[in-house]
């Protein structure tokens, strides 16, 4: 049995950053980027549902973030943390800045379709939910996402570790549109990215996110795809560091 990834990272110094996966993984997506930020102090906690908490209950995406704020005030320095969410973890950190934004330093989101997804997109992923218990399904995925050789394994364990229901609820609360209602009290540094080669409904919900939190900056990584932090990790561990560090977003 694959060893489950460390939640804690570096030593107990400087400022809190944490790192929330997407749908299909968990932390250990994140080692890249760990390696990277090293003699810094990360947390990588697998999201409530996936990974090696795939026993508990899908709890909505607000809930989820609930779930993150208790884990940044339980774990983070001074109880706030710098956040960077891809995918699914993107969605997350927009409503975490949304409902907790006191633990939030920063935050930095790509991949995240917070207007929702439809047409091609919707059925695509409708026929890959009914085939969510097939191992040969996620080892496609991991070709797709060239989840690296060492990790396949475990990228397929995970994803059909994770009960087919709580998947379902949680993808289709994101097709259906995952931006919260309301006015945002967060006003500190805020990055919305796109992968120039992932779906369109991402950069497409960045007006609305800028209508949210005005203080937004938005990027297209060039040739990017959807996990562009497996695809290029040094650009994505420097994308981190330089928006955390100096508030600078790439050019």
């Amino acid at each position: 049995m694959t060893e489950r990834y460390p939640i804690e990272h570096g030593p107990r110094t400087g400022e809190s950053i944490i790192l929330l996966h997407g749908g299909n993984v968990g932390n250990w997506m994140w080692e890249p980027q760990v390696d990277g930020l090293a003699g810094r102090h990360v947390i990588t906690p697998d999201v409530v549902a996936f990974g090696s908490r795939s026993a508990e209950r899908w709890p909505g995406l607000g809930g989820a973030a609930d779930d993150i704020a208790d884990i940044i005030r339980e774990r983070a320095l001074d109880g706030r943390a710098h956040v960077v969410g891809l995918s699914m973890g993107g969605v997350i950190g927009v409503h975490l800045a949304k409902r907790h934004p006191d633990v939030v330093r920063s935050c930095m989101v790509t991949g995240a379709a917070m207007t929702g997804m439809g047409g091609f997109e919707r059925r695509l992923a409708e026929l890959q939910l009914r085939s969510w218990d097939k191992r040969w399904f996620w080892s496609m995925q991991a070709a797709m996402f060239r989840i690296p050789i060492d990790t396949r394994e475990l990228f397929v364990s995970d994803g059909m570790g994770v009960d087919k229901d709580a998947a379902t609820r949680m993808y289709r609360e994101i097709f259906d549109g995952a931006m919260p209602d309301g006015r945002f009290g967060y006003s500190g540094p805020m990055l919305a990215i796109a992968g120039a080669r992932e779906s369109r409904s991402v950069a497409a919900a960045f007006p609305v996110i800028v209508a949210t939190m005005p203080q937004t900056r938005t990027w297209t990584a060039p040739g990017m795809r959807h996990v562009w932090s497996i695809q290029d990790p040094e650009l994505f561990t420097r994308t981190i560091v330089d928006f955390v560090d100096s508030d600078v977003v790439p050019v």
